[in-house]
């Protein structure tokens, strides 16, 4: 088994996308409308699907807004450096909710970014190269 994607439920598809593709540097790799449904599906990610995870966008065409709930935590992405990821995320309109520094009671390095949705991402300091912001 292996993890494919994880699932969100965004208010504004387009400005959803811009976010994932514009800020944090996710490539949209396919969207498909289902008029009968009243809903469009978006996947977005780092690579090809056949080989990593990525995040699914849904969007109820009826649906002006969700309630995030308590259980949901975030997402989180591999980054080579918190900090300089913290700047270019800024300087391309994302917003910062918890500045990169050491995690609470550890030393590894985080920081935490908002979606247009309010949902969460944390970036995590990551030195193997596994993923990149």
């Amino acid at each position: 088994m292996r993890m494919l994607h994880t699932m969100l439920r965004v208010t504004d598809l387009e400005r959803s996308l811009a976010f994932y593709r514009d800020v944090l540097g996710m490539r949209i790799l396919r969207r498909h409308d289902y008029p009968e449904g009243r809903f469009t599906l978006a996947f977005v990610g780092y690579g090809d699907e056949a080989d990593h995870t990525v995040v699914e966008l849904t969007h109820n065409w009826d649906t002006d807004a969700y309630e995030l709930g308590t259980a949901f935590g975030h997402i989180a992405l591999g980054v080579a450096d918190v900090h300089a990821a913290c700047d270019a995320i800024k300087a391309r309109g994302g917003k910062v909710v918890r500045p990169a520094g050491p995690m609470k009671g550890g030393t590894r390095v985080i920081a935490f970014v908002e979606d247009p949705d309010g949902y969460k991402i944390e970036l995590v300091e990551d030195h193997a190269g596994v993923a990149r912001a």
